[in-house]
């Protein structure tokens, strides 16, 4: 999968490339308007993410430009919370998803990949993870141990999420914290400790096993 990422806050847009990077996506990045509207028209990305502020050509004209010459690439819009812009102007235009800064980066992953999955897929596809008895549907948000459900926040979803699609595998605390808080974060890493052992309490503690020195593991349930 290609995706375009048009953002004039560089180190958002580095930060963001290099993420996404790793999920496995080959990422191309411009900061300009103009640029993002000639590159998503070559019609070579499978998905674009687009700031709305952008020098040159705001992100809503290069959407309804996009969406005029009759391109469907998925379009994922970025804004800054200021009262400036809504939701329904930019999903007007033809956006399909809208995400307010700031973000948590793992919910922006979610949104491309459930963009994706819709577009590929069609809508509907809903990714669940079934380890025993702990069922995780990721776009759905919910999650299930048995037959009863497990509230969760939005962040111990996320940091569930980080463990549960790399089931088996170990996580570090740096992987969590760079793909489940804002790029800003700058407090300690035990904040994952904290996360994990609520996530424990809230589901069953040997389900997230604690390899020493390099992170945590999902376990399969009974």
């Amino acid at each position: 999968m290609r995706l375009l990422i048009v953002e004039d806050e560089k180190r958002l847009a580095v930060s963001l490339a290099k993420g996404l990077t790793a999920e496995g996506y080959a990422v191309d990045v411009v900061h300009d308007g103009l640029e993002g509207l000639h590159r998503a028209g070559e019609g070579v990305y499978d998905l674009v993410i687009l700031d709305i502020m952008l020098p040159g050509l705001n992100g809503y004209r290069v959407c309804a430009a996009l969406r005029a010459a009759g391109h469907d690439v998925p379009i994922l819009m970025l804004t800054a919370k200021d009262g400036e812009y809504d939701e329904a102007e930019g999903l007007d235009t033809g956006a399909d998803d809208y995400l307010t800064k700031p973000f948590s980066y793992v919910v922006l992953v979610a949104r491309v990949k459930a963009l994706l999955r819709r577009r590929g897929q069609g809508a509907g596809a809903s990714p669940v993870h079934v380890h025993g008895d702990l069922k995780v549907d990721t776009a759905a948000r919910r999650v299930f141990l048995g037959e009863e459900e497990i509230t969760l926040t939005a962040k111990e979803f996320a940091v569930l999420e980080q463990l549960v699609v790399r089931a088996g595998q170990v996580v570090s605390k740096a992987q969590i914290l760079e793909h489940v808080w804002d790029f800003a974060y700058d407090g300690a890493p035990n904040i994952v400790e904290v996360y994990v052992s609520t996530l424990r309490r809230k589901l069953r503690a040997e389900l997230i096993r604690t390899v020493r020195g390099a992170g945590y593991r999902l376990e399969s349930g009974r």
